[in-house]
């Protein structure tokens, strides 16, 4: 098949990236053999060294075994950025289990659902999450919890008051070790430094990952050891000027989100890079402060992120000129937030790219460095193959609308126990393996793909297609619009309409009639919306991407009393 975008690849990127067998322990333990005395983690003035994390990484897995959790089993974990997550996934891993990743965000009832559906034997969360689970404890099958704490991780004194501020704050839960119950602290302290060995398969499955349910029940991607290593080799090589052993990772975006895994830590470990740990990325102040303190050069995130930080008000004060580089993922990069931090920052290279949970998630990035096209999701990664297809399944010209398909060594091995679910987005055709995004793309003659949008996110009014991403867009350009989102609402006359929900800068004021006025004057009459709904916010997931599905559902809920 035709790939016109590695004639545009920028010098130094490879034009195939063929994984090596490496399982994920192998990238943490070879960084460890090659930069021991480095920062590994970097928590709230707490630092681990690789030597340490990978000596925990070890005691976690023998303490692991010793409570009985076998090779192939599913281990939950419900925990926020923190030295502990980083622990516990490798460390579950290398005990030759699988990782279940977790929102701390679930409420009982998708917590419930979770645990069940994976089958996980074993949960390892937060104690503040500790109630959650006792009010679905006897409906799952866990057998043993894992329990640990912030304060585990902090420096004296700040592992002493942390504890007591809670306290005040009403916040503290004190979960007792004893039976099913283990203390994570404990149990990484009681155990020899070497677990036993077991044998570790690249084509084992590593993590199931949740997809986000905006289409149903939530299922998992079974993702394996050679999908997780493969994409964060592959945007290894993206990064011609990545230096080993000397960037810092500023790890935002959550870890239990796929993207925020393999370009946030999984990345890192790759490359001995210093993970700097955020466990609230919606504390832009402390994102702002971390930023500024370790001199991070490396940060990947999402476009609410960016965007939060371009109109902070305390960013002017604080320092983000050490940043580099910036992958913005997850959802689509609204051109002013891209220009207005590139602004801020000096000159940071932020650019959007594009990937699935299916995907381990990267399979397009825009050039760091080179050709960046606005709009665009970029071009292919190295060793990943894209076309645009048609009703047909075959590969339509340039230029043409149709669904986005990928195919390479990162797209997952199917949904966990749904073989129906996994035949509907996994084809073979034209001598591959391919993943159905469900995304409707163009490709132009250069081999740059520009999403237009969900499939099922389109917009038909009075029979003319209309994608929320280009209504978007524009409302993003008002000078007042701090958030952005574009549904369709039903309509007796034209089947749907548009109907636009914002949230404005802090101090700003807009009314309907402006934003209106506004998207008529940059978009044709049938794309701009006929309503106008304000918000203090916007609604998102835990990887900080706006909830469209959920603001259609309450849009049309509050039509039909009328």
């Amino acid at each position: 098949m035709m790939r016109p975008w590695l004639d545009h690849y920028e010098e130094g990127v490879p034009r195939d990236c063929v994984p090596t067998n490496d399982t994920l322990p192998d990238l943490l333990r070879r960084s460890a053999e090659a930069f021991p005395e480095r920062t590994a983690l970097s928590f709230i003035g707490a630092a681990t060294s690789y030597r340490e994390l990978w000596q925990d990484v070890q005691r976690f897995a023998a303490g692991l075994q010793k409570i009985g959790v076998q090779p192939g089993e599913r281990v939950s974990l419900m925990l926020p950025n923190s030295p502990q997550f980083v622990v516990a996934f490798f460390g579950t891993l290398l005990a030759g289990a699988t990782v279940v990743n977790t929102s701390p965000l679930y409420v009982p009832t998708e917590l419930e659902h979770q645990l069940q559906d994976s089958g996980s034997e074993t949960l390892i969360l937060l104690d503040a999450f500790y109630p959650r689970y006792q009010q679905i404890a006897a409906r799952v099958p866990v057998q043993r919890v894992i329990v640990t704490g912030i304060q585990d991780a902090l420096p004296f004194p700040k592992n002493v008051l942390y504890p007591l501020k809670a306290r005040r704050e009403g916040s503290w839960v004190n979960v007792k070790a004893g039976g099913s119950v283990y203390s994570f602290r404990g149990l990484l302290k009681g155990q020899a430094p070497a677990p036993q060995a077991v044998t570790l398969r690249p084509d084992d499955v590593a993590l199931l990952q949740y997809t986000g349910g905006t289409t149903g029940v939530p299922k998992g991607a079974m993702l394996t050891h050679r999908n997780l290593v493969a994409n964060a080799e592959q945007c290894r090589a993206w990064m011609t000027d990545l230096k080993p052993g000397q960037e810092v990772t500023l790890a935002a975006i959550p870890f239990f989100h796929v993207y925020g895994m393999t370009v946030g830590m999984n990345l890192s470990m790759l490359t001995g890079a210093t993970l700097v740990l955020v466990p609230n990325a919606r504390d832009i102040k402390m994102v702002l402060g971390q930023i500024q303190a370790s001199g991070a050069t490396l940060f990947p995130g999402v476009p609410t992120l960016y965007n939060a930080i371009n109109n902070h008000p305390d960013t002017p004060n604080f320092d983000l000129t050490t940043i580099r580089a910036c992958i913005s993922g997850s959802a689509p990069l609204p051109l002013e937030t891209a220009r207005r931090f590139r602004q801020i920052t000096g000159g940071a290279n932020l650019v959007e790219g594009y990937g699935l949970t299916e995907s381990s998630p990267v399979t397009h990035v825009n050039p760091i460095f080179g050709d960046q096209r606005e709009g665009s999701i970029g071009l292919p990664i190295p060793g990943v193959d894209a076309l645009v297809a048609g009703e047909d399944g075959n590969p339509l010209p340039s230029g043409e609308i149709g669904e986005l398909w990928v195919s390479g060594p990162n797209i997952m091995r199917g949904y966990w126990e749904r073989p129906d679910e996994t035949a509907k987005v996994l084809r073979e055709a034209h001598g591959q393996t391919w993943l159905l995004t469900g995304d409707m793309a163009v490709m132009d003659d250069d081999g740059y793909f520009r999403i237009v949008d969900r499939k099922k996110d389109l917009i038909i009014a009075g029979g003319h297609n209309i994608y929320p991403r280009e209504v978007e867009e524009v409302l993003y350009a008002h000078p007042a619009v701090l958030e952005a989102a574009a549904v369709g609402l039903p309509d007796p006359y034209r089947g749907e309409t548009v109907h636009a929900v914002v949230a404005l800068k802090p101090g700003m004021t807009a009314t309907e009639a402006e934003i209106i006025a506004h998207c008529r004057a940059n978009l044709s009459p049938y794309k701009a919306p006929r309503s106008v709904e304000f918000r203090a916010e916007l609604p998102k997931s835990a990887a900080l991407k706006v909830l469209r599905r959920q603001l259609a559902e309450e849009a049309r809920a509050a039509l039909k009393p009328a």
